[in-house]
């Protein structure tokens, strides 16, 4: 895809990509959104279909039952999945950036072997708890920990909005603990814990603002007792590799932004198209057609800053600054965008049947989840030597 910013065009595989995503997103997805937001419950009939299609495998090699694609594949289809359905979009974000990838990344060979080819089938998900009350963004405010005792880990502690967490088909979460202290600074690891496990418990769901269908959970670990090798990656090194993983994440959630802000100027577009007022098309009307091409520029400028954050990636440069600009500028995009489609929608647009009406609730946590805004902006800064 790195030839896009020079050609202004994709290569024909994430262009037929880019299709048949979208076709399923309409004919499979949109029918039965309104339902399952309504409803609160998890669209395992669609996740069904992600997995059938390969898309939890995408960005994975083949040996590891991947599609043998790349990162900016997954954000081409997560692109398509949220101008219709974020809570969809998210499942798949979550189930392979958070879920499978840092077992890709920082695994050895008998957890990838074990875990890889569930999770990239789609047959299973996995969560990644890393928030907790008085953690997050602030590793330091970490509680939850993990003790050695002999040839175990038992890990006592608590996480909050983890993502994939509580259904059917969740096998297992990873979790940051604080396995020691090190000249008076937290050791923070990062350890496997199947979801079997005695002691793990995902609490009852969270009644949400939005991503009404997407599964998200507290938990809580009370002697959760894991094999010494379930720790992934190097011990004492869990926060660092996990900041590797939010910044490819933040790239995969812009493009997740830019499909909703797409979706809120498609669906106005239409609107103005269709509504009539005044003896006319509102879209005839200079302040309706206006406020519709500012969106347009919104999702484009939104959408060529993550393709330049992505290229950046596939090429093996520095692109924490881009991910946290596309980051930003996306999730801005997709706020600003759903308060004016749902503004030309009118009465309509206060409805929760309109799809407007639920980008105006899900996109608001664009701008909180995975590095807030003001965390973007710090990063951005750092970046810039400030």
């Amino acid at each position: 895809m790195t030839d896009y910013l020079s050609t202004g065009s994709l290569p024909e595989e994430y262009r037929q990509l880019a299709r048949t995503v979208r076709d399923f997103a309409q004919q499979v997805v949109a029918p039965v959104s309104a339902k399952h937001d309504a409803d609160h419950s998890f669209p395992y009939e669609v996740v069904a279909g992600m997995a059938d299609m390969g898309l939890f495998g995408l960005p994975f090699p083949e040996e590891f039952g991947g599609m043998g694609g790349d990162y900016f594949a997954l954000c081409l289809a997560l692109e398509e999945l949220g101008k219709v359905d974020q809570s969809v979009a998210i499942t798949l974000e979550a189930g392979v950036s958070l879920g499978a990838m840092p077992i890709y990344r920082f695994g050895n060979d008998d957890q990838r072997a074990e875990w890889l080819p569930q999770l990239t089938s789609g047959q299973a998900l996995a969560g990644f708890g890393l928030t907790e009350p008085d953690a997050g963004s602030d590793a330091g405010g970490t509680r939850t920990t993990a003790v050695e005792d002999g040839d175990s880990w038992v890990i006592n502690g608590s996480k909050q909005f983890i993502t994939n967490s509580g259904t059917d088909i969740t096998r297992l979460v990873t979790v940051t603990a604080v396995t020691g202290n090190n000249g008076g600074k937290k050791e923070i690891s990062t350890i496997l814990v199947p979801t079997s496990t005695p002691g793990f418990v995902a609490e009852p769901a969270y009644n949400k603002v939005g991503w009404n269908a997407s599964d998200t959970h507290p938990l809580s670990f009370t002697d959760v007792r894991v094999p010494r090798e379930n720790l992934l990656g190097e011990r004492g090194r869990g926060y660092a590799n996990f900041l590797r993983i939010l910044d490819e994440g933040r790239i995969a959630i812009a493009a997740l932004a830019v499909g909703a802000a797409q979706g809120c100027v498609d669906e106005s577009v239409r609107y103005a198209g269709e509504r009539q007022a005044f003896g006319q098309a509102i879209g005839r009307n200079q302040a309706i057609a206006f406020k519709i091409a500012r969106m347009e520029a919104r999702a484009h400028t939104a959408r060529t800053a993550y393709y330049d954050a992505a290229a950046l990636m596939l090429a093996g440069k520095p692109f924490k600054k881009q991910a946290s600009i596309a980051k930003m500028v996306a999730s801005e995009a997709a706020m600003d965008n759903a308060r004016d489609a749902t503004q030309i929608f009118g009465g309509n647009g206060f409805m929760n049947e309109y799809v407007v009406s639920r980008h105006y609730r899900d996109s608001k946590i664009l701008e909180i989840g995975e590095g807030t805004t003001e965390v973007q902006l710090m990063l951005i800064a750092r970046e810039l030597g400030l």
